[in-house]
């Protein structure tokens, strides 16, 4: 069943890049972008604003985002991946984001937060057994870390499996989880009966297992939300992710996830700062276009100035990734700088375009209700300063 939005005007988005960054493109990743940009156009711009709306995400487009590498890109060939480097994963995101925050987190959530510790953490046999079907969205997964009681502060997790011999007996709940209600595995982190962190492969219909979802948002209203709670859940031990433990394995993941942040919100700043540029110049007020009065060129200047700045900062970070030399807080510095940057471009561009800014006519509403989310999740706005203020003071601030 196709949707049509009443409302949306033609995606006539034009991708801003004031310093010729594509000079510093490869051809494969101009080719890559510019595909996952096509299908956004043609896929989610005339059909987000009414699932935003109608707080459904749009489960259709889940194929589509399998083929144009939205699901675990860099994974090599042999696991069903593209086998993409870091930037072109990076570009992916953005182009996802510049259409919804909610369909990257969908995206990202899969590649990073799924894929990744099956691929880095898990062993041959589950890397052969889930990631070919992640790949292609014939499986959709969630990634279970936030606790009600335990967010910014991931160890205290109670959540916990006890050993039964021949299997293992899974008790707990989490939150705030994306994919959540409609996800075929869960990769769940827990502490065993030593309070070590595992994480565990958990699959829908494990008797015990729940995934009820959350209502009532305000933002990342085209994304599924929702909890996953473990009642006695009986996992098999071979659904242990053998090679990696301890907090740093989820965090190892954060990184990945966070780093696809970086360029998504950049996306999102692009369309938004896009959106404004196209209606200053057609809005008219006191006989000129409002794109004519200084306090509009002001807002505009300095929207493109910070998005060329996150452009330059995340082409950086992503050759470091590809070099694999990038560091978790240089990684944190990008997301808390782009996600800001994003979320204050919106509110300038809501502002430029006064009251048709609040109407789903346009997308710039959307993003900033969608990018309040962003920047809370997988590290706070604040909690990011704080990585970054450990890192060059050596004196960590958390406790």
């Amino acid at each position: 069943m196709t949707f049509k939005s009443k409302t949306m005007r033609p995606d006539l988005f034009q991708s801003p890049d004031y310093y010729l960054l594509d000079e510093l493109l490869s051809d494969e990743h101009k080719m890559v972008r510019d595909a996952a940009r096509a299908w956004v156009k043609k896929e989610v711009s005339p059909i987000i604003e009414d699932f935003a709306q109608r707080a459904e995400f749009p489960k259709q487009i889940v194929k589509g985002l399998g083929e144009i590498g939205g699901f675990g890109p860099y994974i090599p060939v042999e696991y069903g991946g593209a086998g993409l480097d870091q930037i072109s994963y990076g570009l992916i995101m953005q182009e996802i984001e510049r259409g919804d925050s909610g369909v990257r987190s969908t995206s990202s959530v899969q590649s990073s937060l799924v894929m990744y510790p099956i691929w880095k953490y898990g062993n041959e046999e589950q890397r052969m057994k889930y990631l070919p079907k992640l790949a292609t969205g014939e499986f959709i997964g969630c990634f279970g870390l936030t606790e009600p009681d335990f967010g910014s502060n991931p160890g205290g997790m109670v959540t916990n499996f006890k050993d039964m011999g021949d299997h293992y007996l899974l008790n707990g709940a989490k939150m705030w989880i994306s994919n959540a209600p409609f996800a075929d595995i869960a990769v769940v982190w827990a502490k065993n009966e030593e309070g070590r962190i595992h994480g565990l492969i958990v699959e829908r219909g494990m008797e015990g297992f729940s995934t009820p979802e959350t209502h009532n948002k305000w933002s990342l209203r085209a994304s599924a939300t929702g909890e996953l709670i473990f009642d006695n859940v009986k996992v098999p031990k071979e659904n242990l992710l053998p090679n990696k433990s301890g907090l740093g394995a989820p965090l190892g993941c954060l990184d990945s996830a966070r780093y696809g942040i970086a360029w998504g919100a950049i996306g999102a700043a692009m369309d938004c700062y896009d959106t404004a540029l196209r209606y200053s110049k057609e809005r008219i007020q006191f006989d000129k276009p409002i794109g004519a009065t200084q306090l509009q060129q002001k807002k505009l200047a300095e929207m493109i100035t910070e998005i060329t700045k996150a452009q330059l900062l995340t082409w950086r970070l992503g050759v470091l990734r590809n070099e694999g030399k990038a560091t978790t807080a240089q990684i944190s510095m990008a997301k808390r700088n782009n996600v800001d940057m994003a979320l204050t471009i919106a509110r300038d561009a809501r502002q430029m375009l006064g009251g048709m800014g609040i109407t789903g006519e346009y997308s710039i509403m959307r993003h900033m209700m969608n990018l309040e989310s962003v920047v809370t999740y997988e590290g706070t706005h604040d909690i990011h300063l704080l990585i970054t203020g450990m890192d060059v003071t050596g004196f960590p601030a958390f406790k």
